[in-house]
C-alpha cells in the first residue's frame, strides 16, 4: 500500500463503521465482510476477491493505534481524500505528495514511495484464523502477501491407540506410555475406567499444518477382569451367595472389599436372590481429593445358594419345611401378570 492510498481512501467506509467507532466495533465490522467476502465462499468472484483485499487493508491501518492515529491525521489535512500531485519539472510549483507523506512521518523528502505493511499487527492474521478453518492459511486476494508463508492452516488429524490395564489399576487410575506415530505420549486414565471405554485426550494427535492445532488421541482401554468385582462407573459390584436360612431368616454377613478388608452387612429377613444392597462409599475412591469426585458405593447383590449335596438331617429338614409351606403358591403372581 503506497502513501497515496491513505489519501484517497476512505476505510472507515469501506468497513462501514463511523470515524469514532471504537476498537470492537471495527473488529466487529470487519469480521462480518470478510465472513462475507473470503474467496471461499465466492470461488471465481474477482469483484469480491477485490472487496475483500480492500477490507484486509482497511482493517489492517484502522486496527492498528498508531497506524490509524497517522491514517486520521493524513485523511484531515487532506479534507477527506484531496489528490495530490507532483509540480513541474524538478519539483517546481509545490512539493508531491510522496515528499509530504514522506516528511509527515519522518521518511524523508527524497524517499518517493512509503510503503506500510500489516506486520506486527497480529489481531489482523488471528481474526482470519478463527473465523476460518484453513481459510487463514490461504494467500491474500490480488497476489498480497500470505498468512502463515502461504500455507493453509489443516488441523491435524485424530489418532487411535489402544492399551489394557489390571483391574485393580483401572479402579486406582493409571499412568501409561504409549507409542504412537513414531513417537512416545504419556496418558492419565483415569480412576473407574471401564472395559472398552475410549478416552479422548485433546492435542495429543498428529501435529496441525500451517498453525492449526493438533488432531486428538482416543485411546479405548481394555481391563482384565476380576474374579470377584466389578466396575460400574464409580461404584463395585460383587454378587453375595447368602444361605437359603440367612436369606429366609435374615442375617449379618462379612462381604470381601477390593484393598483386602471385609464389611458387615445386614441381610434383611426375607430377602430373595437378585436383591442388591448398597454399602456407601466402598467403591471407587481415587480421585476424590484432587478431582473432588464422591466415592463410590459397593453394590452387593444376594444370590442365594442352593446346595448341591443334602446331608440326611438337612434333607429331612428341607422335607419338614416344603410340608410346612405345601399352600403356598409362589408362581401365581406370574401367571397372573402372564395374562395381562
Amino acid at each position: 500500500m503506497t502513501g497515496q492510498d491513505w489519501f484517497e481512501k476512505d476505510f472507515y467506509a469501506t468497513l462501514g463503521v463511523p470515524k469514532n467507532a471504537d476498537a470492537a466495533a471495527i473488529k466487529k465490522a470487519y469480521r462480518k465482510q470478510a465472513r462475507h467476502l473470503h474467496p471461499d465462499h465466492n470461488p471465481g468472484d474477482d469483484a469480491a476477491e477485490a472487496k475483500f483485499k480492500d477490507v484486509g487493508e482497511a482493517y489492517a491501518v484502522l486496527s492498528d493505534k498508531e497506524q490509524r492515529q497517522q491514517y486520521d491525521a493524513v485523511r484531515a489535512m487532506a479534507g477527506g481524500g484531496a489528490r495530490f500531485s507532483a509540480g513541474g519539472a524538478g519539483g517546481a510549483g509545490g512539493a508531491g505528495f510522496e515528499d509530504l507523506f514522506g516528511g509527515l512521518f519522518g521518511a524523508g523528502g527524497g524517499q518517493r514511495q512509503q510503503r506500510y505493511t500489516t506486520q506486527g499487527n497480529a489481531g489482523f492474521e488471528d481474526i482470519l484464523s478463527g473465523m476460518f478453518a484453513g481459510g487463514a492459511g490461504a494467500a491474500m486476494p490480488g497476489g498480497g502477501a500470505g498468512f502463515r508463508g502461504g500455507r493453509r492452516a489443516q488441523r491435524g488429524a485424530d489418532l487411535e491407540a489402544s492399551t489394557r490395564l489390571p483391574f485393580r489399576q483401572a479402579v486406582t487410575g493409571s499412568t501409561v506410555t504409549l507409542q504412537v506415530d513414531g513417537r512416545k505420549v504419556t496418558a492419565r486414565i483415569p480412576a473407574g475406567v471401564r472395559d472398552g471405554q475410549k478416552i479422548r485426550l485433546r492435542g495429543k494427535g498428529r501435529p496441525g499444518e500451517g498453525g492449526a492445532p493438533a488432531g486428538d488421541l482416543v485411546i479405548t482401554v481394555g481391563v482384565e477382569p476380576h474374579p470377584v468385582f466389578a466396575i460400574d462407573g464409580r461404584d463395585l459390584r460383587v454378587t453375595l451367595p447368602v444361605t437359603f436360612a440367612e436369606a429366609a431368616l435374615g442375617a449379618q454377613v462379612d462381604v470381601p472389599t477390593l484393598d483386602g478388608a471385609t464389611v458387615r452387612v445386614k441381610v434383611p429377613e426375607g430377602t430373595p436372590s437378585g436383591r442388591t444392597l448398597r454399602v456407601r462409599g466402598r467403591g471407587v475412591t481415587a480421585g476424590t481429593g484432587e478431582a473432588g469426585l464422591p466415592a463410590g458405593d459397593l453394590l452387593v447383590t444376594i444370590q442365594v445358594a442352593v446346595p448341591q449335596r443334602l446331608s440326611d438331617d438337612a434333607r429331612a429338614a428341607v422335607e419338614a419345611f416344603a410340608a410346612a409351606t405345601a399352600d403356598a403358591d409362589v408362581r401365581a403372581d406370574l401367571r397372573a401378570r402372564a395374562t395381562t
